[in-house]
């Protein structure tokens, strides 16, 4: 159920009383990166639909090579909590590098993001929403790069924390989507040379997008 008009107009309401910034209505491939966060082996039978997740990320993943988008991934002390999970394909990744802070805006990423990619935007997925995905959102808000948070494709130990944290996300300048929406907005018109790619990535992950979305989505606006 989304939003009734009134609920909605409190949401900007309190958002510019807090100072957000409203993302451009666009996002152009060519400037835009994936980031993957600590999807990892070991946290496989703690976090909520981790499986979900996966799907998504792995979907998202798949967009990026196709359009040829820069995915950069971040492992939390691979040595205890294992490498990225085999289901997502990062071997196109820009970089893969271990982590001990929260955020994934290490140095070297940071780098890499304003002087090789010339970074405008930024799609996040991975893990946990409160924790990590919160702490990079604020720290690209930061550094004036737009944020995209698939709402199918992050989450935490605890489901309650993912929609606080996505809503504090969204407070704070961030936008909160779905993997299908960000794919057609990266196409932007049906002769796009990706369309049939788009088409028939939609049709074989239909009853994972769909488990998804239920698994995740379904409170997002309560």
């Amino acid at each position: 159920m989304f939003p009734s008009t009134s609920t909605s107009n409190n949401l900007v309401k309190n958002a510019v009383m807090n100072g957000a910034r409203f993302l451009s209505s666009s996002i152009n491939p060519a400037t835009t990166a994936v980031f993957v966060c600590d999807i990892q082996e070991n946290f496989k039978n703690h976090i909520y639909g981790f499986k979900n997740m996966v799907n998504t990320a792995s979907k998202m993943c798949r967009i990026a090579n196709q359009f040829e988008i820069p995915i950069i991934v971040t492992e939390q002390h691979p040595k205890a909590f294992g490498k990225t999970v085999q289901e997502i394909d990062i071997s196109k990744a820009a970089l893969v590098q271990e982590k001990s802070k929260f955020s994934m805006l290490t140095p070297e990423i940071k780098d890499l993001i304003h002087n090789r990619f010339k970074t405008k935007s930024v799609i996040l997925c991975g893990l946990e929403s409160h924790v990590c995905i919160l702490q990079t959102t604020l720290d690209l808000i930061k550094e004036g790069i737009d944020v995209y948070i698939l709402a199918d494709g992050v989450s935490s130990i605890n489901k309650s924390e993912i929609d606080i944290a996505r809503k504090r996300c969204m407070m704070s300048g961030a936008s909160i989507t779905s993997t299908e929406s960000l794919l057609f907005q990266l196409l932007g018109d049906a002769k796009n040379p990706n369309f049939k790619f788009a088409n028939k990535l939609i049709k074989e992950t239909k009853e994972t997008t769909k488990e998804a979305m239920d698994c995740f989505v379904r409170d997002l606006y309560k």
